[in-house]
């Protein structure tokens, strides 16, 4: 097993041999302990190799440095997964060009669910509290939320995911040895407590730019559909959304406002045929997910902490707050459902917000804050 782990990660590893032709190797000669030892003769015979391919992976050098590639993974608690383990994304296996190898921090669940988030670095105040708040519905529903941990939209989506007590995972464009932008360290360790972190790149790989967008595909392939939160005319969500198309994944997009730059991208998208998201539910109906009563009730038993965050509360209080579980509402809204008169909701959520129950929102909306 430890050789086979030292095959993949040279495979991974050499000069040139990217994604598609490692998948065409592996087709061919059936295992990865045949492609180690393919001599030259037998590699030079397939038309997808160039010279300097057949080159460099009869190059003893090459196999001879792997241990010292592999001992640095292991040194930087580094997991490798390949694209035979069962833990493998399955809709990411599927694609054209999957890695065959991802280098991981942390840990994928079996059979999740996944959606991806991502949008501008520059983004808006609005940009950011929709990230947040995508992310904490969806992962409400039992959803992981992908992202590629950039700044702005990328990092309140793993944030949104993280407060909520659900699953994230960060697609990263250098070695996971690596934390890019520097200033997301903490976050970073909280992506690996909450989820993983994944990059197709060894540890000691630099984020150039040429790197994001192979990383984009991943993010879009290991994922069900991608959500553009925000996005200017050349934004690298749009490249990511443009390899969810090619991938057959739904692409969603925010609406913004026509005057704003951030907006150009996601608009355009919309007008495309990306499906407009105004809320959760546009979501999950276009991705055919069901979730029934029972599984949110759970989520909220096990973010509720057996009732900790109600505690102290009186009746009406908590009624208010229970109308909160499921989103954020507008005041008229939580009136309407709880059957208070607005002066009264009005001096309940003073209360709530003096308590750290609730927060306010701009437009007179109301969230729980946990």
């Amino acid at each position: 097993m430890k050789n086979e782990i030292r095959y993949w990660v040279w495979l991974s590893s050499v000069p040139g041999v990217g994604a598609v032709k490692s998948k065409k190797l592996l087709e061919h000669f059936k295992d990865i302990n045949s492609v180690w030892n393919a001599k030259r003769d037998e590699l030079s015979v397939l038309p997808f190799l160039s010279r300097t391919d057949v080159s460099n992976l009869t190059n003893e050098k090459i196999k001879e440095n792997t241990d010292n590639v592999l001992e640095n993974i292991l040194r930087h608690n580094i997991k490798v997964v390949t694209i035979q383990d069962s833990i493998y994304p399955f809709y990411l296996k599927n694609i054209y060009d999957p890695p065959i190898v991802l280098y991981m921090k942390g840990n994928i669940e079996k059979d999740e669910k996944f959606l991806a988030i991502v949008g501008s670095r520059r983004a808006s105040s609005y940009g950011i509290r929709m990230a947040q708040t995508i992310a904490t519905e969806l992962s409400k529903y039992g959803i992981t939320v992908v992202s590629g941990m950039a700044r702005g939209v990328d990092s309140y989506a793993h944030r949104g995911a993280i407060d909520a007590g659900g699953r994230t995972i960060a697609v990263l464009g250098c070695g996971l040895d690596i934390v890019y932008p520097s200033e997301n360290k903490k976050l970073m360790e909280n992506i690996i407590s909450s989820g993983a972190c994944i990059s197709e790149y060894l540890p000691g790989t630099t984020p150039i730019p040429g790197n994001f967008p192979a990383r984009n595909r991943i993010i879009s392939g290991i994922s069900l559909g991608v959500i553009v939160i925000e996005a200017g005319e050349r934004s690298g969500s749009l490249i990511t959304a443009n390899f969810a198309l090619e991938q057959g994944r739904e692409v969603f997009a925010l609406p913004g406002n026509v005057n704003n730059y951030n907006s150009t991208g996601t608009n355009k998208l919309i007008k495309e045929g990306a499906k407009m998201v105004t809320g959760i539910d546009d979501i999950l109906e276009e991705i055919n997910i069901s979730f029934t009563e029972e599984k949110v009730k759970d989520f909220f038993s096990q973010r509720f902490k057996g009732g900790e965050l109600l505690k102290g509360l009186d009746d009406d209080e908590k009624k208010v707050a229970e109308c909160l579980k499921l989103e954020p509402l507008h005041i008229d809204v939580i009136a309407r459902k709880t059957g208070l008169s607005i002066a009264l909701i009005n001096s309940i959520l003073i209360m709530l917000e003096l308590k750290g129950v609730v927060e306010q929102l701009p437009g007179k909306i109301f969230k729980l804050k946990f």
